[in-house]
This record gives structure tokens, sequence and C-alpha cells, in this order.
């Protein structure tokens, strides 16, 4: 398996909040506005996401946690991210762990404004479940983490769930290895726009020989992937560049910019 390391999913918290006001037609914030601990979960979380942009973080988590005891899912959803980023609070993954399982084991209704919230806390539950939380009754459990990102996979076509799902296939991290689900997963991934699995994929057909192919989504993932795979897909892909031949290369070349999201 291409060692792509491990960190928190990305996504963005304001994107999914703007989505939520935007569905709401909230957008009337006022860092001012009379909002107690007795004040409605949406106000106190208009109030706390207020407060964030503005620095004023110790704030912002006292109205995420009022909104978040009253049920309120997205200030439950930036409680956890603060918890682990250590944003405003001191970083604790446990309780950050915590607060996914609740929206996670909660669901999410089709179409629900929540969605997102609940998507990303299974991806957060996956990479925890993954490597453990040390100190804490959170161990690995490898099969839990295959079986959460296939959920996501599957479910909810998210490409990162899916590019990891053919990673753990792929070597056989979480039970069985299976190459064949393993490319299956990743061309997924690779076509829902995914660099990282298009590296991937490209490596693996690269080495089954179809050189100038395999070479080229390697060359194209160059231009697609996110930054914290870019330096991984880079190195994949100057490995495979220096034991092609020069046809290949030249082939690879020209195909790089007609691959992206080719059968």
């Amino acid at each position: 398996m291409v060692n792509t390391g491990l960190i928190r999913p990305v996504r963005s918290f304001t994107a999914l909040v703007l989505c939520l006001l935007s569905a709401t037609g909230a957008f009337a914030f006022d860092i001012n506005a009379g909002v107690t601990k007795e004040s409605g979960p949406f106000d106190l979380f208009k109030f706390g996401f207020k407060a964030y942009q503005n620095g004023q973080k110790k704030d912002a988590v006292e109205a995420y946690r009022y909104a978040a005891e009253q049920g309120h899912t997205a200030s439950q959803y930036a409680l956890a991210e603060m918890y682990a980023d250590g944003d405003g609070v001191v970083k604790n993954d446990f309780e950050a762990f915590k607060i996914y399982s609740r929206i996670a084991s909660r669901g999410v209704e089709p179409g629900s404004n929540d969605t997102g919230f609940f998507i990303y806390s299974l991806m957060s539950l996956a990479q925890y479940f993954r490597q453990g939380i040390p100190g804490s009754p959170v161990g690995v459990d490898l099969a839990q983490a295959r079986q959460i990102y296939f959920q996501v996979a599957s479910t909810f076509g998210v490409p990162e769930a899916q590019f990891q799902l053919g990673q753990m296939l792929l070597v056989g991290e979480g039970g069985k290895a299976s190459v064949k689900q393993a490319k299956k997963w990743l061309n997924v991934a690779r076509k829902n726009g995914h660099g990282g699995a298009m590296a991937v994929f490209g490596n693996l057909i690269f080495q089954e020989g179809q050189t100038a192919q395999g070479l080229a989504f390697m060359t194209a993932a160059l231009d697609k992937c996110e930054p914290k795979d870019c330096g991984w897909v880079q190195e994949l892909q100057e490995q495979a560049f220096s034991v092609a031949t020069e046809d290949d290369r030249r082939v690879a070349v020209a195909l790089a910019p007609r691959v992206d999201g080719a059968e």
C-alpha cells in the first residue's frame, strides 16, 4: 500500500454551516444579540459561529456547548471539531470521539440539512478506530474502520471514503485483502475526482503491465491531488516515470490531459 499517511478528514466546517444557513434562510448574525444559555439551539449556534469567526473562541465554545446539550447537530459537530483540533479548547480526541459517536448513533433522515455533519462524523470515527486514541478506551479496530468507510463510500458516495476503503482492501487492513475490490473502489474514487485514488489506481495498473495508461493516471493526478496527498503522489509518479520506456513516457504525457474521469 502506498504510504499516504492518516490525517483528519478534509472538509470545510464553514461550507457546511453556510449550506445549513442557506437552507434555513438565516444569515442575520448579530454578535451583540441578547443570546443566553436559555436561548434556542439555533440562535445559540448562530451566535457561536459568529463568535468563532470574530476570534472569540471561548464564547463560541460556550454557545456551541449549550446548543449541543439541546441536541443541535451542527453545534455538536462544531464542538467535536474544536476538541479534535485543540482549537479554542485543550485538545481532547476522546471527547471529540464521544461527540462524533452521538451524532453518528442518531443517524440522519434522507435530505436532512445535517447530512454533511453526519457523514464527516463517521469519517472522523473511522480514522479514530484506525489509529486508536492513546490513554482512552478507544483502541485500534480496523474492522470497524473499514465497515464505516464502506458505509460512507457506498451510501453517500464520498470519494475520500472510497479511497480509504480501497487502500484498506488493497493490503487486507481490517479484513481480507482483495486487489479486485480495491481497484474497484479506487477507480470509483478516481472517477469522482480523487487525485490520490487516481495515482494509486494508476500505479496498480502500471504494475500489471498497462504501463502507459498507468503512468498517464499518475501524471494526471499531479494536477488533481489535495495538498495533503501531493507529496507521495509526486514520488509515486516519479518512480514510475524513471522505469518507463521513452515510448511509454511520451504516450503517458499525451494521454494525461484526457484520462480525467475516463473509463
